[in-house]
């Protein structure tokens, strides 16, 4: 999708479930110029060939669910326009509730965001036989950067290593290597360039280590940690608005002072729990658009490592933001070559390079569309109500 201003011709509403809604849904997007053919099974099966790499033992696919919402309004430093956005689930209530969402945020001119960093780290470690053995490899290898840096470089055009942070503990010297992949999620990538960069050092060290690990778990990949606030993990984007307490009440029945009271009970609930971050649910958001436009879906659990913030303003009025600091995603690469997931990628106008920033604003607005909606339904005493009317099973069949 192009960021020149669309109409704001609403869809069909989320809770329509009928063949009409969704065949004037469809319709509405291929009047945007999106193809839909994977996406409605009107494509032919993909070769399975091209799976390689991809997948072991390959058989099929799992079928999960598309619906979109939107139009949202988007002022980001990347990301500016109107975006209809893919989302994949089997949860009721989700898609309306970001729906819900996104009319109080155009209401109130747009959600503002802005992706700021990319770095992706991995992070071997050497043992010695000895604590002075180990201290004397951790005063050299600053010496050694730009060795690192050319070896890097050399197993990709897109993979770049910034920065090399040392820690010593007792005789093992860890590297915590972070490298810009470009348009890249860039798993694999910095995998490799680390490989290559131990392979360089290996003959030049001054003392050969006893053994050694391409990645010592320090790179918190793929777990919450605390990594993510210290330095950077992947991208790091915000989101934020400011709601009238007017347009609050109308849409959900509270004000601001009551979504921020509950903001606020809420993370001291979840303070007790030892989490690391305070969110409320930013891993809806980010699983159902992970899973639409290819991303490594278990990068979720070190993406919700994230931030929400609800204050009243000075002038009654209601501050909210989400800053995600660990956002691994990509634009290219992985999955993003799928069918299904090119086409959810073109109708958020993320395809290709020079994308990948654009991608992480809109994952951003998505998740405080998805902080406001659930705020608003508890502050509001509605959110039971919600997942009984809207969450149920098979309504009309028979089934529970």
């Amino acid at each position: 999708m192009s960021d020149e201003p669309r109409s704001s011709r609403r869809l069909p509403s989320t809770t329509d479930a009928s063949t009409e809604a969704r065949d004037a849904r469809r319709a509405r997007l291929v009047e945007e110029g999106l193809a839909l053919d994977a996406i409605t099974g009107v494509a032919p099966p993909l070769e399975s060939t091209r799976l390689a790499g991809s997948i072991e033992g390959f058989i099929g696919y799992a079928q999960i669910p598309i619906g979109v919402a939107g139009p949202v309004r988007i002022k980001g430093r990347y990301a500016d326009g109107e975006f209809i956005i893919p989302i994949a689930t089997t949860e009721g209530t989700l898609v309306a509730s970001f729906q819900h969402a996104f009319n109080v945020m155009n209401r109130c001119g747009g959600a503002l965001a802005a992706c700021n960093r990319q770095l992706v780290g991995r992070a071997p470690c050497f043992v010695f036989t000895d604590l002075p053995t180990a201290a004397a490899i951790a005063d050299w290898l600053p010496t050694q950067f730009e060795k690192m840096q050319a070896a890097a470089a050399s197993t990709s055009r897109y993979c770049r290593l910034q920065s090399a942070k040392i820690s010593l503990v007792g005789n093992t010297v860890y590297v915590m290597l972070e490298y810009a992949t470009g348009d890249a999620a860039g798993q694999n990538m910095v995998t490799l360039a680390t490989q290559a960069v131990c392979e360089a050092l290996l003959p030049q060290m001054p003392h050969a280590p006893v053994h050694w690990l391409v990645e010592s778990a320090l790179s918190g990949d793929k777990r919450s940690s605390a990594q993510a606030f210290l330095g950077a993990r992947g991208r790091n984007a915000s989101a934020e608005i400011v709601l009238p307490s007017r347009i609050i009440g109308r849409y959900w029945r509270a004000d601001a002072a009551a979504m921020a009271n509950c903001w606020n009970q809420a993370t001291v609930g979840a303070a007790q729990t030892g989490a690391v971050g305070m969110q409320g649910n930013v891993a809806n958001a980010l699983a159902a658009l992970f899973i639409a436009c290819g991303q490594d879906v278990a990068c979720v659990s070190e993406a919700t490592t994230s931030i929400t913030r609800f204050e009243v303003t000075a002038t009654g009025d209601l501050y909210a933001s989400v800053t995600l600091p660990n956002l691994i995603v990509g634009t290219v690469g992985g999955g993003t070559f799928l069918p299904t997931a090119r086409e959810c990628l073109a109708m958020l106008g993320c395809i290709g390079e020079g994308t990948a920033a654009k991608f992480a604003e809109i994952c951003a607005v998505l998740a405080l569309a998805g902080e406001l909606s659930i705020v608003g339904a508890m502050a509001s005493g509605a959110f039971a109500q919600a997942h009984a009317s809207g969450g149920r099973k098979g309504r009309g069949t028979g089934d529970t």
